[in-house]
Parts: structure tokens; sequence; C-alpha cells
């Protein structure tokens, strides 16, 4: 037995006995009960952790050399750290998880930036992109990806992690569950903020143009996953919510489809412009994208609580992001019982020298009490986006605490 099997062996067998706890079939049916909009009481999720302020017992402290055994070891000690310390609802998958190595030709185009600030206790950077779409002309640079899928790669660490601790949980090759699009976000990479915003108005037909290449590339890469049998139907997080689901069609003939996965959209920066050109310069091309797919979870950080009318253009919508930036209330009311409620509190309520848990009820409750009053079926609560907790771990184990009990007293 090699030294990395004997640090990650002992890992997997507490691993595989949390995973079979049965807390977390509780935990799945709740979050299936949620999605499908007949929620037992709402969720509480937690997410984006700044780990690297966590280790307060030196259980996160990687010692496998391997990288493959390195990266599995990294992933079920956060795992359990948060399982056993703060869960919320969260739940532990059965196996570990080998992702298909996929290689892209990319679009023509990546980002070009300088770093203006980064903080090593945060992770946190702060960018200046390059415009590299002032010219019209640049566009012509963009092109449709192309993919590869690297079946020996792949073969090869799922044999040195099944060889290591395959005898303890299952190994399987995974997909992709969802299709992530955000267009926007890319583009801002390509051009910074100002650029686009400034072009919204002064050249419309223009920034038609940039969105419509890079929808005709995220078309390709889904079409090419899709065709390639590259998809997968087993997803556990939406992007930091509750994933699973009973009403996305199951695959016919272990053939994997757009209609089997959810989509997964958002424009950011879009929390700028008016409801007109959010839906002209990105709903109408989400429709292509996403709008294929079997459910859709659309916003992020963006207010929407004025536009939700909009946004539920896009077809077989299902999952709604509210921001702490939103009106919570209209959000609730409009939203009521027709979509799950993806409610984002405020991540700075963690990030100081003392928990203020009088604010933290407050912001909780008014959540809670808008839910309740529009007749929402379908909630979760999820903490994400934690830059940082102020060093101090407790403030986000007694977010979770707080959290959890108010949600259980529904």
């Amino acid at each position: 037995m090699t030294q990395d099997e004997k640090i990650l062996r002992p890992l997997a067998q507490a691993y595989a006995q949390a995973a079979a706890e049965p807390r977390n079939a509780e935990r799945r049916a709740l979050h299936i009960a949620s999605n499908d909009l007949h929620m037992a009481r709402p969720l509480v999720m937690l997410d984006e952790i700044p780990w690297q302020q966590m280790d307060i017992d030196g259980s996160l402290a990687c010692r496998c050399d391997d990288p493959d055994l390195h990266g599995v070891e990294w992933w079920m000690r956060r795992q359990l750290f948060q399982y056993r310390r703060f869960p919320g609802d969260m739940f532990l998958q059965n196996y570990v998880g080998v992702g298909k190595a996929v290689h892209s030709t990319g679009i023509g185009m990546e980002a070009k930036d300088k770093t203006i600030a980064s903080s090593h206790a945060t992770n946190i950077i702060s960018h200046e992109y390059e415009d590299q779409l002032e010219d019209e002309a640049a566009l012509e640079l963009i092109h449709l990806p192309e993919l590869f899928y690297d079946e020996e790669d792949t073969r090869e660490r799922w044999n040195v992690i099944g060889e290591a601790i395959g005898d303890i949980l299952p190994v399987r090759i995974t997909g992709a569950t969802q299709c992530g699009v955000a267009s926007w976000d890319d583009i801002s990479r390509y051009r910074g903020v100002t650029p686009i915003l400034m072009d919204l108005i002064d050249r419309p037909e223009y920034s038609h143009r940039i969105i419509e290449k890079i929808t005709q590339c995220k078309l390709a890469d889904l079409a090419q996953r899709e065709a390639m049998g590259l998809l997968d139907a087993d997803g556990h997080a939406l992007h930091c919510t509750p994933y699973l689901t009973e009403d996305l069609p199951k695959p016919q003939d272990g053939i994997v489809t757009r209609k089997n996965i959810w989509g997964r959209g958002t424009a950011q920066i879009f929390g700028s412009v008016s409801r007109g050109m959010h839906e002209e310069f990105d709903l109408e091309y989400q429709k292509r994208t996403v709008g294929t797919c079997g459910l859709v979870y659309y916003g992020c950080c963006e207010p929407l609580h004025n536009k939700i009318d909009l946004v539920e253009k896009i077809p077989n919508l299902r999952k709604i992001g509210v921001t702490p930036w939103a009106d919570i209330g209209m959000a609730a009311e409009i939203i009521g019982p027709r979509y799950v409620f993806s409610s984002k509190p405020n991540p700075a309520s963690v990030a100081v020298p003392i928990l203020n848990e009088d604010a933290l009820r407050r912001e909780l409750g008014e959540i809670l009490s808008a839910c309740k009053r529009g007749g929402v079926r379908g909630l979760d609560i999820t903490l994400k986006d934690i830059s940082t907790c102020h060093g101090r771990p407790e403030n986000i184990f007694r977010w979770e605490q707080i959290a959890m009990e108010m949600a259980e007293g529904w």
C-alpha cells in the first residue's frame, strides 16, 4: 500500500460511513420536494466557502502527493468538514466522481487582464480587462469551439482513484450535469464592463452581433456535448442550490440529452440596464440556449424583482435567483407558487468580528415571511459568495444554526 493510499483510505471509510447515514436520504427528499414545488419546508444551503480561513482543527490539511488522489482528498475533507460542522441541508453523494476530460479549441478569444488588487487571505482578485472588441473587425476572430473527449486520460484517473479506494466507495466517471450560459459575464472579460454598457446605447446593432456570435458558440458547445455523450443526468448541485427533481425527463436508452439536465442562465451586469435592454440583449438569446434544456434556473447577483414577467418567457423556467439587492416582497408575490424562490442572503453578515444575530434573524425572517405571504412552494436559502468570514469560522457555523432553526420552524 502506498503512502497516499494509507492517507486516503481511512478518509474514504469515514466518508462512506457518513454518506450512508439516513439523513442523506431525508435531505435528498427535501431537495426534490422544493424543486418540484411541493416543499415540506425551506432549504438551507451554504457554498463558496472561504476554505483558507476554515481549518480550525487541521482536518482540512491535505497530504497526498499524487495530484488525482490529492484532489479527491481535498474534496472529501471539505465535504466531511461541512457535513459535521455546518451542513444545512447538504447531503453526501454515495460515490466519487471522476469528471470526463474534455478539451476545447476555444472560441478564438481569451480574457486579457491585469490584477488591480488581490488578497491572499481571501483569494479575491480585482481585474481590469482589455477591450478586445472595440474594433468591429475583431469580432471575426471569434469562431465556433471544437470539443475533444480524452477517454484515455479519463480512464487513467478513474483507475488511479479506483485502485486506491474503489473497494470502499464506488468511483464513477461523470459528465456535465447542467448547461451554464452567462454570455455577458464572458463578454465582460473580453471587453470590460464600461464598453459593454456604452455600446448597448451607442452601438446596439454591434452589441447584437457580439451576443449572437457568443450564443452560436454556446450552442455549438452544447450540441457537441450532447452528441458525444458528455452530458450526465445525475446532478447534485445547481450552482450552489438544490439540483434534484422528479420533473426532468428521464434519459431514454441511457442517452442523456439537454432535456434531461438543467439550464443555468444569468447576466449579472444587466442589473444596471432597463427591462427592455435585458430582454432584448440577453433573455431572447437565453431562450435558444438554456431554454432548450429540461428545466431552467435563471439569475444570480442581478436584481430581477421587476423583470420576472420577462424572465418567465424562457421556456421550462423552474427556479429564479433572488439577490440581496432585490425587493424581496415584490419577488415573492410575483414568483408565488409557480417557481422556486432561490434566495441569496447577504454574505457580508458573516464577514464581521462579531455576528449580529438580531440583524441576521431580521434578514432571514423577511425572506421567510415574504415567501409565506406569497404562497411560495419552493424555497432554498443559500449563503454563497462568502469572500471572508473575518477569520472566524464560527460566524458561518452560527449562521447555519440560526438559518436551520428558522427554516425548521416554517
